[in-house]
């Protein structure tokens, strides 16, 4: 039987990744958004490029969360972007109530699914969708470590003119400005960075990841990035539906992993049919370590303003 993965949100990166998703073959799409006719737009569009890119995955754009029945993943891609003007609070609040919505509806049809989280703040909202789901923390999963550490790896095989396959990289921590780009763990066909890029360039590389996507917001002017998050998620839905289990450092809830608990943050996962199936544990320096803490804070503080949100 083939797989369904369904994607809420029929934006940039929602529809990005449904078409990715068909494109790969991987599964039916069911493409999920409030707006009338956007998503069933969008869904045709891309069922009629479907002869062209030689697939057979059945695309169904749609507002009713009853045809998302039965998926085997849902991705969550729904949220509003900050506008100018809006407070970092009114953004968290309002994203809060979106993705509550999103998943209480979408379990209550898919009560087996594994849950991809893409929305932002992204480690804040894995924390919604955990506490709305009731689900176990190995089906609830954020994307942000693929989307870093592939921009590392981007920004490494430019400066060193190699081909981006030979690149792997790791980052750890919230996705955001604390994130922790591990130059150490990263590597040019099995050779170390540190051994080929002066300690100066990583440094320069490293901030422009922390920054990647507040780069893309700025040249844009008008929206954020899509293509690479959505690459990104489709690479974890992969993982998944076939049962790779593939290394990647994803957003996973921690229960004393690293000396955190309580914390969704990025960190090296084993993604199979059964979603988050090993934590991975690296060893880390003290400098390493103090910066996961100090991401780790920054997220710990993204909960109180919504624990106060909540309240209030």
């Amino acid at each position: 039987m083939q797989k369904k993965v369904t994607v809420v949100g029929a934006g940039n990166v929602g529809a990005t990744a449904a078409q990715r998703l068909a494109e790969k073959a991987l599964c039916d799409v069911c493409l999920v958004d409030i707006v009338e006719g956007v998503p069933q737009g969008k869904a045709l569009d891309l069922m009629e490029a479907a002869p062209i890119e030689r697939h057979d995955s059945r695309i169904v754009g749609t507002n009713r969360y009853a045809d998302s029945t039965d998926s085997d993943i849902v991705i969550v891609t729904a949220g509003i972007a900050r506008k100018p003007g809006m407070s970092r609070d009114d953004l968290i609040a309002t994203n809060m109530k979106i993705v509550r919505q999103v998943v209480t509806e979408a379990v209550r049809h898919s009560p087996h699914a594994i849950l991809i989280v893409v929305s932002n703040p992204l480690d804040a909202m894995c924390h919604v969708a955990f506490e709305a789901s009731g689900f176990p923390r190995e089906r609830v999963v954020g994307m942000a470590g693929v989307l870093d550490a592939a921009r590392f790896r981007a920004f490494i095989a430019m400066e060193l003119e190699v081909s981006a396959d030979n690149v792997h990289a790791s980052v750890l921590g919230g996705h955001g400005d604390t994130m922790v780009p591990l130059p150490r763990y990263s590597t040019v066909a099995g050779v170390p960075i540190t051994e080929l890029i002066p300690e100066e360039r990583i440094a320069a590389l490293v901030e422009r990841t922390r920054q990647g996507g507040a780069e893309i917001v700025q040249l844009l002017k008008t929206g954020s990035a899509y293509y690479a998050p959505a690459s990104a998620a489709v690479e974890m839905t992969e993982a998944i539906l076939r049962d790779r289990k593939k290394i990647l450092p994803c957003a996973a809830y921690l229960d004393g992993e690293y000396g955190i608990r309580g914390l969704f943050m990025g960190v090296p996962v084993k993604l199979g049919a059964g979603g988050i199936e090993q934590i991975i544990a690296l060893k880390l320096t003290e400098t390493e370590m103090a910066a996961l803490k100090q991401s780790a804070a920054s997220v710990a503080e993204l909960l109180a303003v919504m624990k106060r949100l909540g309240a209030s």
